[in-house]
């Protein structure tokens, strides 16, 4: 996971258009789109990718809205 990045939170319905928009359009991901800690309080869906200028941009959703924080 690239330890410097810019992340923005989705909906899930908004993460999967959009992880299937960019890997419909080639995206080289530096994490491929896919789901973590599945059936776990913190499940999760991610993605990491490059912009032009070479920054790490992460794109999740949650499961649930109310564990983005929990530790």
């Amino acid at each position: 996971v690239p330890v410097r990045n810019f992340g923005a939170i989705l909906s899930p319905a908004d993460w999967q258009d959009l992880a299937e928009r960019l890997t419909a359009a080639g995206t080289d991901f530096v994490i491929e789109p896919h789901t973590r800690f599945k059936g776990e309080a913190g499940e999760q869906s991610t993605m990491f990718f490059l912009d032009p200028s070479g920054n790490a941009l992460e794109f999740k959703a949650f499961a649930d809205d109310a564990l983005v924080f929990a530790p």
